[in-house]
């Protein structure tokens, strides 16, 4: 299968999790993993295991909070590649060609930055 461990188990939430649901439960296992707050005190033993926890849920946290990492790792647990189920190629999307007229602008105004070294007020 994968060797990704599963970001949803990680952080002890369901695939359908909300945004807030998913932060809830990230901040609720920082404060129960973290080095500065845990009960261990830094144990050599516990150190190391509560270390990997930490950088795991860190690494769940940063996919599931963005959309479209998200996006990227649910389709990467479904097996499907792309939404339509093809290939991992180009993405087509259609582009409508706007013709224009080659008229100069009536009022258009032009802003140019202002020099503060040179004019009236020097």
């Amino acid at each position: 299968m994968n060797s990704q461990p599963d970001f949803y188990e990680v952080l002890r939430v369901k695939p359908t999790a909300s945004q807030q649901e998913i932060s809830r439960a990230y901040r609720a296992l920082m404060r129960t993993h973290h080095p500065d707050l845990g009960a261990d005190g830094g144990a050599t033993d516990g150190g190391e295991l509560s270390r990997a926890e930490l950088l795991q849920i860190m690494q769940a946290f940063s996919v599931l909070r963005d959309p479209a990492r998200r996006a990227a790792y649910d389709r990467s647990r479904t097996g499907t590649s792309t939404p339509g189920g093809q290939g991992s190629g180009p993405v087509v999307i259609p582009v409508r060609r706007v013709n224009r007229r080659h008229v100069p602008a009536g009022n258009t105004i032009r802003i140019t930055p202002v020099r503060w070294e040179s004019g009236p007020w020097t």
